[in-house]
Order: C-alpha cells, then structure tokens, then sequence
C-alpha cells in the first residue's frame, strides 16, 4: 500500500496495532486519541485515508464526517466502533462514510478494505459501501456483536435505500417487524407512511386501492405472508404490478424461510419471485448466545430509566440464560427481565430467582434443544450454513476459519472449566492439551477463570 493513513481512537492498543500494521504495509501512519487533532490534520490537507473510532474523549467520530467531507471531499473515511448496533451501521451509511466495521474488528479485512480506500481516494464512495445517523431509539433492542447480527447489519444497510422488495424471516419475536419499520424509518421514504397490512385489510375488492391510497409511496410490510389466502395473494400481486409515479416499496415477513414458504405452497410462486427481490432472515436467540448478555444488560438499563430498581444478573443466573432455549427469542428475553427487574429481593438476581420466572414460561429446554439428535458436524454446518446465507450474493469478510475457530474453542474451554470447578489441571487433562497452552488459551481468548458449581 501507498500512501497517508489518520488513525483516530481512544485506545492505545488499536492505535499502536493499526500503526505497526499499515507502516509494515508501506503506508505512512499518523494516530492520535483527539478529534480535534484529526480535524486539524484533515484541514491541512494530511492524510489519504482515515480511520475513526465513534465514541471519542472530545466528540463523536460520526458527527466529523460531514465537516470532513466539506474540507476534503472524497477523502475515505473508515468508521470502527464498538457500539455494534444496527443504528451505528445505518449511521455510517447516511454520513456517507466510506466503510464501517465493528469492534473487535478483523485486522486483514480492516487492511483490505484501507488498501481499496487508497486505491479508490478522490472517489465518490459507492453506495454499497456505505454503511451511518441517529440516535439508537429505546424501542430498537436490535444489538448484538455475533458475526451473524453484525453480517444482518450490514445487509439492512446495504438495501435499505434500494427499492428493492425485501422478504423477512425468522423465528416469532426475533424482531421481524423492527427490521422492516429500521429499513424504512432510515431510508429515502422516512418521510412517507409506513403501512402495515394483514389479510383482512385485503379482503374485498377495493382493500388494495384503500392500502395503495393510505401509503401514497411509503412502504407496505405485508404480516405473516404465509397467513395469507391464495384469493388475497393474487390481489397483492396485482397491486405490486400497479404502475404510476408513487409505487410504494413492499416488504413481507414470515416464520417460515423462503425454502418451506415456496416448497410448502405457502406462497403463490408469482408473489414469492416478485416479494424475493431480497432476503433477510433473521437470527434466533439460540444462534447468536454470546448476545444474550448484552440484551440482559440493555433491557436492565432500560427498566432501570423507567423507575425499576438498578439490577444485574448472578453468575449462576447469567449460566441460566445462556443455556435456556428462549422460544420466544428476544421478546420472551425482554418480558423475562422486566419482571426480574421488579421482582428480585435484591439487586443482584439470582439464579433461584431466574428458574422461578422461566419454569412458569411455554417450555424450557437447552440451548441445542430440538436438534439433540442430531451430530455435532450437522448442528454447526446449519449454523454455518445460515451465516453464509446471511451475506447474501457477498462472501463473509475474510479471516473465516480463525473466527470460527475462536468462537467454539471458548465456550469449550469456559464450560470445560465450570465443569472441572475451575481447576486448570483437571480441565486441561479434560481436553487433552497442556496446562500451558491451557493458560495461553484463557489469556488470549479473554476467558473469565472463576471457580464455580457445576452446571445442571
């Protein structure tokens, strides 16, 4: 690579991983902790790529790129942030930033993507590329730093200013609608209605033009298409086909995938072609586990602003709701701590506490339940299998098989050491290495050594 990389962040240790990195490469590097010295590097004319952090001691990263693409246009700016929400995502793509990428970012792919920057500087971005605008709203508990959440961010930025239809899918309460109403809330139609529709507001002959006529070019999510009867699907495909100068953009949503919908004959293979101009399926809980944390620390701190006492989760029950099978994914998540949050003795809640509100819940069961008969190798290639789909037409960001590596050797090690009482011998016998590399393992994957019961 050629040429002057800016980098600014707060971290020390990305600063100087990211310098050492892009001066290895050829690049020249100049990196700083203030927004105010990279705008005034900017303003002198420093710099042929730069790469911001958001959350700054002195300011918002986001909030610059306006006033940096007023003094020097079609310098490429490449947003890292560690606030991995779909907002800071579509965030970057309405600030127009060249690229973004979530912490902890994957240290090739951020050196490929800076050296198509530095090919590409003097350049308008492409519109593709662009992944940014507003504050997070309380209601959005779309957060999580999974591969297959941040992969889902990206491909709502990516088609959310299209006209594309887009089919939804995935599991009830996974958040199918927050999907819908974020790809038009932050799209060019924000200004228009958003149009939520339902077999019934379609049943008679003039139901379309009384949607059509409501929604004057917004957006029209059509609820649970599979629920849909064949009559009012034929009706629907005829208001898709309607011409004129403001065709609204239609999404649709379904539990079920697009597979069982058309194999199923769920959906009139006319409407299904006309609905799948993209597709977005949405995780389960049990897919993305690592975000259960994070979701219980958000609606915690939600509760806590609407007057409920400040909680946190015991170890024992944060074990819970990591091997709990949510059925009801995210929404069953948000109502089980809600009630926890007023309901607890104490501020810590326990695990007691946790069982008493679950075992009152539709059904309980282990992460993996459902597909317990099935081999380790076919549970993780389904897995694997909706991450790649999950990217669309695009390949995963490079540096795959190390990610994957890394996210099943650590919930081995962490359980294999629960299950071991914390001793370090007995569990690096327990897998078969040496306690050496045990140790290095449980310093470099960031695992938490705390001695505790084993699980039930």
């Amino acid at each position: 690579m050629d040429g002057t990389v800016l980098v600014a962040d707060d971290d020390r240790t990305i600063r100087t991983v990211l310098t050492q990195a892009l001066t290895r490469a050829g690049c020249k590097v100049h990196a700083t902790s203030s927004l105010t010295t990279l705008m005034r590097w900017v303003g002198e004319g420093k710099g042929d790529v730069v790469i911001s952090d958001v959350m700054m001691p002195d300011g918002n990263g986001l909030e610059m790129l306006p006033k940096i693409a007023e003094d020097r246009p079609g310098l490429p700016v490449i947003v890292i942030s560690a606030q991995n929400t779909i907002m800071t995502a579509i965030q970057a793509a309405e600030a127009e930033a060249y690229d973004y990428l979530p912490k902890p970012f994957d240290l090739p792919d951020l050196m490929k993507r800076t050296a198509k920057a530095l090919e590409n500087r003097g350049r308008a971005p492409r519109r593709e590329e662009q992944v940014v605008g507003a504050d997070e709203p309380d209601e959005l508990p779309l957060v999580g730093k999974t591969p297959a959440m941040q992969a889902l961010y990206r491909l709502v930025a990516k088609v959310m200013n299209t006209d594309l239809p887009v089919l939804i899918t995935g599991e009830s309460g996974t958040g199918k609608s927050l999907i819908a109403k974020a790809l038009h809330d932050f799209s060019d139609r924000r200004t228009l209605p958003f149009v939520t529709v339902t077999a019934s507001d379609l049943s008679d002959l003039d139901g379309p033009a009384r949607v059509l006529a409501r929604v004057k070019g917004g957006t029209i999510l059509i609820d649970e298409i599979a629920d849909v009867p064949d009559e009012i699907q034929a009706r629907i495909v005829r208001m898709m086909d309607v011409p004129g100068d403001h065709v609204p953009r239609f999404l649709a949503s379904s539990q079920l995938d697009p597979q069982s919908l058309i194999e199923g004959g769920k959906v009139r293979q006319d409407l299904f072609y006309r609905l799948d101009g993209a597709a977005i399926q949405v995780p389960s809980l049990r897919e993305r586990v690592e975000d259960i944390s994070l979701l219980t620390e958000h609606f915690l701190a939600r509760a806590e602003r609407e007057g409920a006492p400040k909680r946190w989760l015991s170890e024992g029950a944060q074990d819970l709701f990591r091997v709990y099978s949510w059925p009801g994914n995210v929404r069953q998540l948000e109502n089980a701590v809600r009630r926890l949050s007023l309901t607890s003795r104490s501020e810590e809640i326990t695990r007691a506490e946790v069982e008493a509100v679950l075992g009152n819940q539709p059904e309980t069961g282990p992460v993996l339940r459902g597909g317990d008969s099935d081999k380790l190798g076919e549970s993780v290639a389904r897995h694997l299998r909706r991450y790649f789909d999950l990217h669309g037409a695009m390949l995963p960001p490079p540096g795959l098989h190390g990610r994957i590596v890394r996210e099943v050797e650590a919930p081995l090690i962490e359980i294999a050491l629960e299950a071991t009482g914390g001793n370090q011998a007995k569990c690096a016998d327990l897998l078969g290495i040496n306690r050496n590399t045990l140790r290095k393992k449980i310093t470099d994957l960031d695992i938490r050594v705390t001695r505790r019961r084993k699980l039930m």
